[in-house]
């Protein structure tokens, strides 16, 4: 690996390379940050500081296919685990805790489920729940935009990918301001009103170097979703954290419903006032604060 202690590039023993950033205190315990859909590897101060503030230093990495990282075709969720592992052996770190936030949030379960002698304690913020469950209609309550994009994952990846090809336009030049109109019906109210200065300036730069060389991490991100994950939820023994908001349109409710049913050793924080968005800013520090208190 080469290059500053922020900006990491991980030559992976398969060939790949893998983008990372690291960040906080050198000694801290890491807190693994799963971004969502479609996300790069992009630093958000508000999270290092909360994080810091716990002794826990931010690793973010772009998953294969987005920014710099290479591709990883028909990679599963349970793939991820062997890139976390790289990285925190590059890192030198035995344990860690994690984040998975939206599209993310899988990545984060498979780190508790694969990795249970490493990972202290994991979140799903807003996160997805697995496709074709008993007892989960998986795309009700979707917004417009999300209902196409998944029913053409489901179809497979011929159907998706001239879909993401033209909506991937939208986003290569994207700003903070421009958020709200590009993401349409897929925002609500209360996610309006969270998207705006450092928070959207941060996301529309997560998605504009998500897709700086094109669409491979979005249409692997939304096959794999949609695939079986790798793992069984059941059989997760560390303790997870759901945290879900129903006003939210891109992830909804049910969702986090699901997956507090049906893991076990979670601690469950559902709210009716919240969104896919405003959670993200309204309860960050909190949802640190929490991850620390079951990761203990």
């Amino acid at each position: 690996m080469v290059g500053s202690d922020r900006e990491l590039r991980l030559n992976l023993p398969d060939g790949r390379q893998l983008e990372v950033l690291a960040d906080g205190p050198a000694d801290g315990l890491p807190l693994l940050f799963h971004s969502g859909t479609p996300c790069g590897a992009v630093r958000y101060g508000p999270l290092v500081e909360a994080a810091a503030r716990r002794e826990l230093r931010t690793i973010v990495y772009s998953r294969p296919g987005y920014g710099t990282s290479a591709a990883k075709h028909g990679r599963s969720i349970a793939d991820a685990v062997k890139d976390v592992e790289a990285i925190l052996g590059e890192l030198g770190a035995d344990e860690f805790v994690t984040i998975g936030w939206s599209g993310g949030g899988p990545h984060a379960l498979a780190c508790a489920a694969l990795l249970p002698d490493r990972c202290a304690a994991a979140v799903s913020l807003a996160g997805v729940a697995p496709y074709r469950v008993d007892g989960l209609d998986w795309m009700a309550g979707m917004a417009s935009g999300n209902l196409k994009e998944y029913g053409l994952a489901v179809k497979g990846e011929a159907a998706l990918t001239p879909f993401l090809e033209n909506g991937v336009r939208e986003y290569v030049e994207i700003k903070g301001p421009a958020l709200g109109a590009a993401l349409g019906s897929l925002v609500s109210d209360v996610d309006k009103g969270a998207l705006t200065g450092v928070f959207a300036d941060f996301l529309a730069a997560s998605f504009r170097h998500a897709v700086s060389n094109g669409i491979a991490g979005w249409r692997d991100d939304d096959l794999a979703v949609v695939r079986d994950w790798g793992f069984d939820l059941a059989k997760i023994e560390r303790p997870v954290a759901v945290w879900q908001g129903q006003q939210d349109r891109m992830v909804p409710f049910v969702h986090g419903q699901w997956l507090a049913e049906h893991i076990p050793n979670t601690r469950v924080h559902l709210y009716r006032d919240e969104g896919h968005l405003s959670l993200a800013v309204t309860a960050l520090d909190r949802i640190i604060e929490d991850l620390v208190a079951i990761a203990r």
